[in-house]
């Protein structure tokens, strides 16, 4: 059985190739079939919209039952910003993009700078025309200054959750995996996957 992860993020990928390692199937990337030119765009208001249209979009090209999400950090100081803009707010790197969050932030104090990442994962079956969605959710707070970056990406440079004293992209990949958004949603959707893998 065959799944396609429907992105060309390497972070993502990575995290997904581990926490999808479960399902005892065979896991391909956009690369793997060569799809990485074809960049799926993200035009809709909100994380489950974008997640969706992006599992139907690969799923339709590739022919196979294809898993993707949408994700990003939303900030209550600034109104759930850059939440469904995450990936496109401040500039091409993650460094770009935390550094302008931060400096939105500078003068906002401790107990204000909370913040949730969330993560909508889809599963699309091009068949049937079937699509499954799940959610994960982590809160916590936006740091003052960007930990050291010793695994992660986008984001987790700055991130804090909630029960803890240090960014996500201090955690080892298997302890981040455990309490993160998408690990949350990966294991939330894994009924639906095996559902439609073996049907």
């Amino acid at each position: 059985m065959d799944l396609l992860l429907g992105t060309s993020n390497m972070g993502k990928l990575r995290e997904y190739k581990e926490m999808l390692g479960e399902l005892g199937v065979n896991l391909f990337s956009t690369r793997d079939i060569g799809l990485e030119a074809m960049e799926v765009e993200e035009p809709y208001e909100t994380f489950e919209e974008n997640a969706v249209h992006k599992a139907r979009v690969y799923a339709q090209a590739s022919g196979l039952i294809t898993y993707a999400d949408d994700s990003g950090v939303e900030v209550d100081a600034l109104g759930g910003r850059p939440g469904v803009y995450s990936a496109r707010y401040g500039g091409p790197t993650d460094r770009d993009r935390y550094m302008k969050l931060l400096g939105e932030l500078e003068n906002v104090p401790d107990p204000q700078r909370t913040a949730r990442f969330v993560c909508i994962a889809a599963a699309a079956d091009p068949q049937k025309d079937i699509v499954e969605t799940a959610a994960g959710y982590v809160e916590g707070k936006i740091a003052h200054t960007p930990g050291e970056v010793l695994n992660g990406f986008g984001y987790d440079a700055v991130f804090i959750p909630d029960g803890y004293n240090r960014v996500f992209s201090t955690f080892p990949p298997e302890e981040k995996n455990r309490i993160s958004h998408r690990g949350r949603a990966v294991r939330a959707l894994i009924p639906a996957l095996r559902r439609l893998l073996s049907s």
